[in-house]
This record gives structure tokens, sequence and C-alpha cells, in this order.
């Protein structure tokens, strides 16, 4: 089952404007219940540390050693998307399997980023 505070890599493909494109790790933040049923589960999507420089209230960087990704992460809270499950399944093997976690120290930072995005008290 896809849970909240696994990451995994997806595509992202189709987009359209400024949203992030091309397969990309992303964190579950919508909650198990709901992940539980078929519709869509809630996702921050990231992007190689590289790319991003600065720090802002509404990202939160780890390390690949903290989350086990390969490369260190910026996750970008202001880029929420909702996909279809079908989207977390490896397209070589078809399985569903996170490439890491976000430990709960972390989480609690994209928490706070998503209520700085989302104006919520």
């Amino acid at each position: 089952m896809i849970s909240r505070g696994q990451v995994y890599f997806v595509d992202l493909n189709p987009i359209r404007g400024r949203k992030q494109a091309g397969r990309r790790p992303v964190l579950v933040v919508s909650s198990d219940a709901i992940n539980r049923q078929p519709l869509v589960v809630t996702v921050v999507v990231g992007t190689d540390a590289r790319n991003i420089p600065r720090d802002y209230p509404t990202n939160v960087r780890v390390t690949a050693r903290e989350t086990g990704l390969p490369s260190d992460t910026v996750f970008l809270c202001f880029q929420i998307r909702a996909l279809d499950p079908s989207r977390f399944a490896d397209p070589h093997t078809g399985l569903t399997s996170p490439v890491g976690e976000m430990p709960p120290a972390r989480m609690a930072e994209v928490e706070a980023a998503l209520k700085l995005v989302l104006e919520l008290s």
C-alpha cells in the first residue's frame, strides 16, 4: 500500500506550464485513509538539490542518507499534485515500491511548509 511519508519515483509527464516534468521523486502527503481508497494520492514533488541553491520556507531539503534516495533532494511543497495510483507502478516491473521514506522530524517540516503554502493555521 502507498503510505504517507513514503517517497517514490513517478513519471509526471504530461505537464503544462511551470510544473515539474519527467521522472521525479514524489513524497506522499495524503493520509493513509485516503491512500487506501481507489482515488488519487496527493504528493509533493522533489528535485535534485543541486537545482535549488537557496532555501525557501516552502521547500524542504533532505539528504540522500536520511531518506534512502540516490541524491540529496529538495521537496517543493508549493508543487502539490494529485496522482492516480497507477503512476506509482515501476514501468519495468509493474510493482509499486517506495525508494525511500521521510523521517518523522523532516515530515513535520513538510507539514509546516504545506501550512504556509495553503495558509492553514
